[in-house]
């Protein structure tokens, strides 16, 4: 459904995106995952039709970008991180004045009105100005002119920065349940967001692509080894000397003070359940009490500071005069 070969954006000196290729499924929800001013955006409005490519192409619903950018529109429905609404109209006014835009007339304009308005929880704020609705609902009504009508892509940017938790949680809800019937590629540099909301991630950093995967997917790729977190009714000292020498495992990590009545030690090793086992035996066998083994993931922030980290040393590695690879 979308289709990025080689994209590059300049602007004059300044390379926005750099060489990024990757495909979305027609159904998926994607999330494009990376820090402020890292090309995110930049992306999004070449897959509007905002933006002309430098080089490279790119494709939304079979259209190419820069030669079908009219049709092209009439394919997507967009949600820009500051939305532009109209503060003087009311909820339904605008959204009767975006279907009249779109083409949406008669019957078919206050069907889809009315379904937005349904599905996209307003039914509190239909009569009210628009200025003065709370950033949540002017969220919900820039959702609800996206999709008016029935667009194949939606593509949103950063769709919850600045809600508070439970406005955050409220459209997180309203995007999972496009799932299957609209492609959606969502934007944003808040780790959490890719997931609970999106099926697979991008992740990109300085306009490269730095890695794409599921979230669980980068997990098992870039973890590179086993944590496990026990928890001991046990002297911490010796605990840790006994853990230490289970087979398997490299080194254990004390993870509070040493003289507390029960200690939580996470082990690092390289292989994950035959080594969980060897560390729960040797705990019972001591005659300590084990209140917990378990498996520690690591967590998307870890992900990404490790991903980010190790493409700056890369660079740092290609920099002429370093007497490395160039």
């Amino acid at each position: 459904m979308i289709s990025i070969e080689r994209l590059s954006k300049n602007f004059g000196s300044t390379h926005a995106v750099r060489d990024v290729s990757f495909t979305v499924s027609k159904g998926e929800i994607i999330g494009l995952l990376g820090p402020n001013a890292s090309g995110k955006t930049t992306i999004m409005r070449v897959l509007t039709g905002f933006f002309p490519p430098t080089s490279g192409h790119a494709r939304v619903a079979g259209l190419d970008v820069a030669d079908q950018s009219l049709a092209l529109r009439q394919k997507i429905g967009y949600l820009p991180e500051s939305v532009v609404l109209y503060p003087d109209m009311r909820v339904r006014r605008f959204l009767q004045f975006c279907a009249e835009v779109r083409g949406i007339n008669g019957g078919r304009k206050r069907q889809r009105v009315d379904a937005m308005i349904r599905d996209c929880g307003l039914e509190e704020v239909t009569d009210r100005l628009i200025g003065t609705l709370s950033k949540g609902y002017r969220q919900r009504v820039g959702l609800a002119q996206a999709l008016l009508h029935q667009p194949e892509v939606l593509i949103l940017d950063e769709p919850t920065v600045g809600l508070d938790p439970r406005q955050i949680i409220e459209i997180r809800s309203l995007i999972r349940a496009l799932r299957g019937s609209t492609t959606v590629l969502l934007s944003t540099h808040i780790l959490p967001e890719v997931s609970m909301t999106c099926e697979r991630v991008v992740i990109i950093d300085r306009g490269r692509i730095v890695a794409e995967d599921t979230a669980e997917g980068l997990t098992r790729r870039l973890q590179g080894e086993d944590r496990t977190l026990i928890q001991v009714e046990g002297p911490a000292d010796d605990v840790c000397s006994v853990l230490k020498t289970v087979p398997g495992v490299d080194h254990i990590e004390l993870t509070n003070g040493a003289g507390a009545a029960t200690c939580e030690l996470i082990a690092h090793s390289s292989t994950g359940e035959p080594v969980r086992k060897a560390l729960a035996a040797a705990v019972v066998n001591h005659g300590w009490g084990l209140i917990e083994v378990r498996p520690l993931a690591m967590s998307l922030e870890d992900l990404f500071v490790r991903l980010v980290t190790d493409e700056e040393a890369q660079n740092e590695n290609e920099k002429p005069g370093t007497g490395k690879r160039k």
